[in-house]
């Protein structure tokens, strides 16, 4: 039968489509430099099927970005894209970034976007810059900026993200999907690239603290090695979600963009799982954590009872 429309396998459905902030075919403006609701910039070219970020084609970056800020507090953005070409095994790259940032449309070195950018990004990372990872690329990673970051090639941003997951999402004959979730300071990454009609989990991270105003985009780049990038649509759902009765006060604009986690991301080191390692208090350290605290508790009992007796017979001598 038919595919199931993406917004019917999850929260979001047709309703709460945000139309404003979605691009879909048929693409106005196609063929020309002009779209009522996005830009576009380097080598973007939009045609009746598909926004091409970049071609298959060496050194080049381009990007798409929505001209209205978004002022949802939970949203579900809906990414339906390719990733393909000529190249085989490693011999391709770079990669595709989704955006929901402060800036927009300025070019740079992070799959041709802006560094030390406000906001939050995910990568589709298709080339292994270290050489002695021993992740599997195609990599999918999520990183949150408060324009202190600086997003490192070299070890392919492992110092700065926060979770992630491999993923088969190149070279696709079927339709490759990822959806990006953000509702109540938790952020939900999926994927749909194995031609099941179903969602699979790839990151999920709690304390992410996200403003409201910012922009969404996608970006791409390629430098040696190349491929084609492209967006055939990006769908944003407002999920309708109750907030505490206190987050009416908050001014959700002036929010600076953060993560509260156990430890810091720039600890972060290579795992073959694709996840941080173990945080300071998961795993056997809150085994032996409470191991202590129990052991305490009993040598406090035992203490406080030998005292309890001492004066009990302390109390008879002196009656």
């Amino acid at each position: 039968g038919p595919r199931p429309a993406p917004a019917e396998l999850t929260d979001g459905n047709n309703e709460h489509l945000k139309r404003e902030h979605s691009l879909m075919k048929p693409y106005q403006g196609a063929g020309s430099a002009a779209m009522p609701l996005w830009d576009f910039t380097g080598s973007t070219m939009v045609t009746s099927q598909y926004v091409r970020l970049t071609p298959d084609e060496r050194s080049r970056e381009g990007s798409i970005w929505n001209r209205v800020p978004c002022f949802l507090k939970d949203w579900e953005l809906h990414v339906h894209f390719r990733i393909h070409g000529a190249g085989k095994k490693n011999l391709h790259g770079d990669g595709l970034a989704l955006w929901y940032t402060q800036e927009r449309l300025t070019p740079g070195p992070v799959f041709g976007s802006k560094d030390n950018f406000h906001g939050l990004a995910i990568f589709l990372d298709t080339y292994p810059n270290d050489e002695a990872t021993e992740r599997v690329f195609p990599y999918i990673s999520a990183m949150v900026n408060n324009g202190s970051l600086t997003y490192e090639h070299s070890k392919d941003g492992r110092g700065t993200e926060l979770a992630g997951c491999s993923a088969d999402l190149r070279n696709q004959n079927h339709d490759t999907f990822l959806a990006v979730r953000y509702s109540r300071g938790r952020l939900t990454v999926m994927t749909d690239v194995e031609d099941k009609n179903e969602w699979k989990n790839c990151i999920d991270i709690a304390g992410v603290q996200l403003p409201t105003g910012y922009f969404f985009g996608a970006s791409a780049g390629t430098g040696d090695l190349s491929d084609n990038h492209d967006i055939i649509s990006m769908k944003l759902f407002q999920l309708m979600v109750e907030h505490p009765v206190e987050d009416e006060t908050v001014d959700w604009t002036k929010i600076e963009p953060r993560v509260s986690l156990l430890k810091s991301p720039k600890d972060n080191v290579d795992d073959p799982t694709g996840n941080f390692r173990s945080g300071p208090l998961t795993g056997w350290k809150v085994f032996l954590l409470l191991l202590c605290a129990l052991l305490g508790i009993i040598v406090c009992a035992v203490v406080g009872a030998v005292v309890f007796q001492k004066r009990q017979e302390r109390n008879k001598r002196f009656y």
